[in-house]
């Protein structure tokens, strides 16, 4: 069996490729992965070290955007699970056409890619927060789509052509939709990586707005292990919510770093909201819990090991925030 995973020197795509080749999931015990990644600023080979020497390991750089190049690659695979993303809300609303490119774009030209190269399974990863907001209450997947940033416009906008290329081309694609995830190899601008990193180095951390907006969320290693149960028992055409069963103000959360971190409010510096910021996040994960999804890992533990692992991997985040600040 061979599977691709496009933009897996990222967060979660490096997590989904880190525990397939360290025999994570069953059955895929014998998978040969083939990494497809750009290596724009988010991607980091480093994420792979560990596996990267597994003879079972294959890396290609390259853009989702070139039909040429994934039309050579794409041939003899069984599987694509698609992680390329823009994915940083702030920087879409800074600058959405990279954005639309990549998540409209990118996704279109790699959907028709795995059309004419006959792969059997495809699953796109996708957000919550193609969703909009909600004030009270939780999305079902068939709650329509609202998503107030172009980052989750762009996001909705790839849904709709997975249902669409399922639909007319027969493409056997489903689609996951996610809560806020966390955990070891994520990038620095996202606020749990940030915060733990500002706290460790004495400086202050940004709280938007009150910091009463609402997320619910969920460990990485959850994540991609609903990601692949989609992926094993997926129907064509179909989302599927993944959720992490807990839901925080951006305060409360803010409370749990400072005092993972020994820290205390003194460190927290209120900022101008986000424009148009969602207020709330909720999602209903009782199709994919029906198919034998559940998280494994609690809040408090997945938040203890991953900011243990921020501080026993100081070489890793600091040179990429100085990257961070470096592509703003």
């Amino acid at each position: 069996m061979r599977v691709l995973v496009t933009g897996a020197a990222g967060f979660i795509g490096s997590h989904y490729v880190r525990t397939m080749l360290s025999g994570g999931f069953a059955g895929f015990a014998d998978a040969e992965v083939t990494v497809y990644d750009k290596l724009t600023y988010a991607g980091n080979l480093d994420n792979l070290a560990s596996v990267a020497g597994s003879p079972r390991y294959h890396f290609v750089q390259g853009d989702i955007c070139d039909a040429a190049q994934l039309a050579e690659v794409l041939p003899g695979h069984d599987i694509v699970v698609n992680f390329a993303a823009e994915s940083h809300v702030d920087r879409s609303i800074f600058g959405a056409a990279e954005f639309v490119v990549t998540n409209v774009l990118g996704a279109q030209t790699l959907f028709d890619a795995c059309v004419k190269a006959a792969v059997d399974r495809v699953v796109h990863v996708s957000t919550d927060e193609v969703y909009g907001t909600i004030p009270e209450g939780s999305w079902t997947e068939a709650h329509i789509l609202e998503p107030n940033s172009p980052y989750s416009a762009s996001k909705a906008g790839a849904d709709l052509l997975a249902r669409a290329y399922a639909g007319t081309y027969g493409l056997n694609i489903s689609v996951t939709r996610c809560t806020n995830n966390y955990g070891p190899y994520q990038f620095p601008e996202k606020v749990v990586p940030l915060f733990v990193t500002n706290l460790i180095d004495g400086k202050k951390v940004p709280l938007y707005g009150d910091g009463m907006n609402i997320r619910d969320w969920l460990h990485v290693d959850d994540h991609c292990r609903g990601i692949q149960l989609v992926v094993e028992k997926g129907a064509p055409g179909e989302f599927y919510n993944i959720g992490g069963g807990l839901e925080l103000t951006n305060k409360e959360l803010t409370q749990k770093l400072l005092d993972a971190c020994g820290a205390d409010w003194s460190s927290v510096e209120y900022v101008e909201d986000r424009k148009n910021h969602d207020r709330r996040y909720s999602l209903d994960d009782a199709k994919l819990r029906a198919m034998g999804y559940a998280p494994g890992t609690t809040f408090d533990d997945g938040l203890a090991q991953t900011v243990q692992w921020y501080r026993d991997n100081e070489s890793w985040w600091r040179p990429l925030k100085d990257k961070a600040a470096l592509a703003k």
